[in-house]
């Protein structure tokens, strides 16, 4: 049976005539996209164009909502939020893609949560679940993207939500699963062949290395490579070069999980 996985990458990240990343490029080589909703990074035009260049390749659309935090890009914990305050929060940057996309002409199929938010949730039910829940309040038939082997994929399945599990091209990981703190050095790869060599066995062995070396299991629905990574383009390119040697198709995730 022929293996298959999604390619997916966090865009629409630049912020009125402040770029980054190159969305255009990157499109041409994933097969899902996860769009900044505005208050991590991206704005309302920022968001059309993503989804307009999206539109034209055929390529999936999902909301990638964050933490407010403009000047620290959602990499920064928020603690205090109330379980409300935090649906109320992935509730709004959702719908606000929603709209964008409708106006564009295209529909938003997946919900990817960003940054410290998302690594909060890995580890934090309360977090997790007030996601997977306001994700179900907006739309049900939303596919919740979720860190493999992580808290999220326990909301999700609390939630009845359908799930893509997702593996990190560009991130190291620890031994119980988790991905490495940015703030520690070696966190994010940026060797091209390196990394295709490494998720090709992601791919093959259902499974990620850590840091120590330790093989964990993991499903691998999609694979994710950060916009924002230095050399991004390049390592996608070989990713999928790498992917298609070995045999394994590159599709939008299936949402029958």
């Amino acid at each position: 049976m022929t293996k298959t996985v999604d390619l997916n990458c966090d865009l629409g990240e630049s912020f009125g005539p402040w770029e980054m990343g190159n969305d255009a490029a990157m499109i041409e080589l994933a097969t899902s996209v996860n769009v900044a909703c505005g208050f991590h990074a991206g704005d309302a035009d920022i968001m059309r164009k993503t989804v307009e260049l999206a539109k034209a390749r055929g390529v999936s659309v999902g909301a990638h909502p964050g933490y407010r935090d403009l000047h620290g890009f959602g990499r920064r914990p928020m603690p205090g939020l109330t379980s409300s305050e935090i649906e109320n929060l992935i509730a709004y940057q959702i719908g606000a893609l929603q709209a964008i996309a409708t106006a564009a002409g295209h529909k938003v199929t997946h919900v990817k949560a960003h940054g410290a938010i998302s690594n909060v949730a890995c580890e934090d039910d309360m977090t997790a679940r007030a996601i997977a829940n306001a994700i179900k309040a907006v739309d049900p038939s939303l596919v919740f993207v979720v860190l493999a082997n992580s808290k999220l994929v326990r909301a999700g399945e609390a939630a009845n939500l359908r799930m893509a599990h997702e593996v990190f091209a560009d991130r190291a990981y620890e031994d119980d699963g988790n991905l490495v703190s940015r703030k520690k050095a070696g966190a994010v790869l940026h060797d091209p062949k390196a990394i295709a060599e490494r998720v090709v066995r992601m791919v093959q062995d259902g499974a990620v290395v850590s840091v120590t070396g330790k093989v964990i299991k993991m499903q691998t629905d999609t694979v994710c490579i950060h916009g924002d990574t230095h050399g991004a383009v390049e390592i996608a390119r070989d990713l999928r070069a790498a992917l298609k040697q070995a045999g394994i198709t590159v599709a939008p995730f299936k949402t029958a999980h």
